[in-house]
C-alpha cells in the first residue's frame, strides 16, 4: 500500500472515514479501543504469568531525560521539601526524634514514558467520537475523556513485536524507517505470536537503545523509525486495545507526506479511539523474550487518574 505524498489532507480524510469507530460503543463512550480489553481477555493475560519475572518498561523520570523544550515540554524537576539534613539539625519540629523527607516533582505529563489520552489530538476540530473539540478540552482540562476514565482498564495480554531485531540490523531500525503492516506481520510470525482483539501491542524499534548509547540528540521530536501511515488499516482491523513504542512519536518521522505533522495520530486517536504509548523502554523485556522464546505476557500499565488530563506518565509492568 502506498500513499500520495502530496495529498495528506485527502489521505487522512480517507483513512479517518474508513477506520472510524465513532458510535461503535455508544455516544457516551470515553475509553475507545480499551473496550476491546474485556474480562475474558484480562483472564487470558493473567494466565501468561509462569515464572513471575517482572520488567519495568518505563524510562526514569529525571533531569537527564530527552526533552528539549518543544512546546514547553521539559524534563522533570525534582525538588526536596524536607531532607535528612533538616531532620539531623532538628529543624522539622517533630517530637521524640522522628524525622522525615518529602519531595515534589513538576513535569509535563508527556515528558517521558506515557500514554496519549483520547483528548490529546483532534481532527478538524473534532475529538474522539465526533465531539466538538472546544466542548471536550477547555482550560479546565478534558471534561469528557479525561485519562482518569482509563485508569481501571489498562491491564491484560501484552505482545512484544521486536521489529528492530527481526527487520533491522543489530537490533535497531534506522531513523526514518517506516514500519509497514508487512513488517509487523513478519515480526509476529518470527516470534510465533498472534496479535488480535484486546491486545496491548508493544513495538520495539531500537531507537531508545541507540539514544542511550549515543546521547539523546534529536530523540525528542527528530527523525525516528516508526509506524507507517499505511498501518492504520492494520491497527483498526486487528482490534487491539492499545499500542506503544520506544520512540517519541509512535509513527515514522519525518512523516510520509510533504508538509504534514503526525498524520497517523490524527486518524488513530480522534477517529479510531486508539490508546497510544510513547517512549517505553522495551530493551530488557525484549532480551528476555528472545531468551525464552515467549513474546506475550501479562501487562499492567494504568495511567495516573489525573482528572481531566490528556496524557499520563506510566510505569508499565510486564510479568512473565
Amino acid at each position: 500500500m502506498t500513499v500520495d505524498r502530496t495529498d495528506p489532507e485527502g489521505e487522512i480524510a480517507q483513512a479517518a472515514k474508513a477506520y472510524s469507530n465513532w458510535g461503535r460503543w455508544g455516544d457516551d463512550d470515553r475509553i475507545g479501543t480499551l473496550n476491546f480489553l474485556d474480562e475474558t481477555k484480562r483472564r487470558e493475560g493473567a494466565a501468561l504469568v509462569r515464572r513471575g519475572s517482572s520488567f519495568s518498561l518505563s524510562q526514569r523520570f529525571d533531569m537527564d531525560g530527552p526533552q528539549k523544550g518543544w512546546r514547553r515540554r521539559t524534563n522533570p524537576v525534582h525538588t526536596m521539601l524536607d531532607t535528612g539534613t533538616d531532620a539531623a539539625l532538628g529543624n522539622q519540629g517533630f517530637p521524640h526524634g522522628i524525622g522525615g523527607a518529602d519531595d515534589v516533582i513538576a513535569m509535563p505529563l508527556q515528558c517521558s514514558t506515557q500514554w496519549d489520552g483520547l483528548g490529546h489530538i483532534f481532527d478538524h476540530g473534532k475529538a474522539w467520537n465526533g465531539r466538538p473539540a472546544e466542548q471536550v478540552v477547555t482550560s479546565d482540562g478534558d471534561l469528557v475523556t479525561g485519562i482518569e476514565h482509563m485508569a481501571p482498564y489498562v491491564a491484560g495480554r501484552g505482545v512484544l513485536l521486536d521489529v528492530g531485531h527481526v527487520v533491522g540490523e543489530d537490533g535497531e531500525l534506522p531513523d526514518g524507517f517506516s514500519i509497514t503492516e508487512e513488517h509487523l506481520s513478519a515480526t509476529a510470525e518470527a516470534h510465533g505470536v498472534s496479535v488480535g482483539r484486546g491486545d496491548i501491542v508493544l513495538v520495539r524499534t531500537g531507537q531508545l537503545a541507540r539514544a542511550r548509547r549515543e546521547g539523546w540528540g534529536e530523540y525528542a521530536g527528530g527523525p525516528a523509525p516508526g509506524l507507517s501511515f499505511t498501518t492504520a488499516g492494520w491497527l483498526h482491523r486487528t482490534e487491539i486495545a492499545a499500542i506503544a513504542t520506544d520512540t517519541w512519536g509512535f509513527e515514522v518521522r519525518p512523516n510520509e507526506f510533504e508538509h504534514a505533522f503526525q498524520p497517523l495520530h490524527q486518524v488513530a486517536i480522534p477517529n479510531m479511539g486508539l490508546l497510544i504509548g510513547e517512549m517505553w523502554d522495551l530493551d530488557a523485556l525484549a532480551a528476555d523474550c528472545a531468551a525464552d522464546g515467549r513474546f506475550d505476557f501479562w501487562l499492567t500499565a494504568a495511567p495516573l487518574p489525573i482528572t481531566g488530563a490528556v496524557g499520563s506518565p506510566v510505569n508499565p509492568i510486564a510479568v512473565k
